[in-house]
């Protein structure tokens, strides 16, 4: 059974690699009409070599996970890509020049095939509601802490997934040892903390396989053919034509700080408060600054924020630092947060929140040698 550990480890890969270059071509495609989206898909698509060579050397997920990923991989090509298929075989049966004045009648798939065509799908400015549910990806910041530390009498969600699935195979051990092999093939065991860190980063690798497929879809044949288009009712920022969405950038900066924590480059706490102000400090400052900001802030390549959205985020910010790392790394936090979000570049800040304030912290508290947290 070694060699199929191999296989199912070269196959994510392989993976990552054939994700990198569809982005590197994504770039190529779209960089002179979107500098700022093909600027941060051009990162991403480093990271993913990054991810792929990582997987290779040390490996993302361990036996029998790195399996479970390859299925799930799988999966997600299977139903999304059938569900482009199918958008092009109804689209095929739709005459677009003789469209009825009242489409009611029709299918929900005909009625978001139409709309999708006759509108632009892209805008400057998308609506509150929408804004709103596209924060909904920022909750993978609370998956996080309760995946690691849990939540009040909690224990740590990834542990009790650990006892789960041990409980399970032991169950159906001959199903297990045929999918997979001998029961001592399982990598944990009961109350095992590589455990909780390891289930953790395979959930945060599996959300961005179920997000990067059918964005990738959106970007190479059209926003009609991506199922997640559909489902989430969206409408897209024009920072988004021909480059990823910005979900992809906070999953792939967010996995990259993970990996640098497993490797002993950055402190746990540190990391926690850069994935959590990455996650919910942008999301404050977006929703406050849209909802109730009225003082009118000019940022760098133009952008106009609000004083309000400011405050949000950087107090967010703040306050979460203070509660993970302490109030003087709090403060750096809020720093680099206040600075990213002021004086924006051409790299999206979803990217680099959870990566630059990660480091932050862990440089000063290298510096500073203060006890980082409570």
């Amino acid at each position: 059974m070694d060699i199929v550990p191999g296989i199912y480890n070269t196959t994510l890969t392989y993976f990552f690699f054939i994700i990198s270059f569809l982005m590197f071509y994504i770039v190529y495609k779209g960089y002179k009409e979107n500098r700022y989206g093909s600027s941060s898909t051009l990162v991403c698509a480093i990271l993913f070599i990054f991810f792929a060579y990582y997987n290779s050397i040390k490996g993302i997920a361990h036996y029998p996970y790195n399996g479970f990923m390859v299925w799930w991989v799988g999966i997600m090509l299977i139903v999304f890509l059938s569900f482009s298929l199918f958008i092009r075989k109804i689209s095929k049966n739709i005459d677009f020049d003789n469209l009825p004045s009242n489409t009611k009648d029709m299918s929900l798939i005909k009625r978001y095939i139409i709309a999708m065509k006759k509108e632009n799908p892209y805008r400057e400015q998308i609506s509150m509601k929408m804004e709103a549910i596209r924060k909904v990806f920022h909750l993978g910041g609370l998956l996080f802490a309760v995946a690691i530390f849990g939540f009040f009498m909690l224990p740590p969600l990834a542990g009790m997934v650990n006892e789960g699935i041990i409980y399970l195979i032991q169950n159906t051990e001959p199903v297990y040892n045929f999918l997979w092999g001998d029961l001592s093939t399982y990598p944990y065991g009961i109350g095992d903390p590589l455990a909780i860190y390891y289930i953790t980063l395979f959930a945060f690798v599996a959300i961005l396989v179920f997000t990067i497929v059918p964005e990738l879809i959106r970007v190479l044949w059209g926003p009609e053919y991506s199922m997640l288009n559909l489902l989430t009712r969206s409408v897209l920022r024009n920072e988004e034509r021909n480059a990823v969405g910005p979900q992809i950038y906070l999953l792939t900066g967010a996995i990259f700080s993970f990996i640098l924590y497993l490797e002993g480059a950055v402190h746990l706490k540190a990391l926690t408060a850069g994935i959590l102000i990455a996650c919910f400090s942008d999301a404050a400052a977006a929703l406050i600054g849209r909802g109730i900001g009225k003082h009118k802030v000019n940022c760098l390549r133009g952008q106009k924020k609000t004083l309000e959205g400011f405050i949000a985020g950087v107090g967010s910010a703040y306050l979460i630092g203070l509660f993970t790392v302490g109030p003087i790394y709090a403060l750096i936090a809020a720093i680099i947060f206040f600075l990213l979000d002021f004086f924006p570049t051409y790299i999206a800040d979803n990217i680099l929140n959870p990566i630059l304030i990660t480091l932050g912290i862990t440089i000063f508290y290298s510096i500073l040698s203060l006890p980082i947290g409570f």
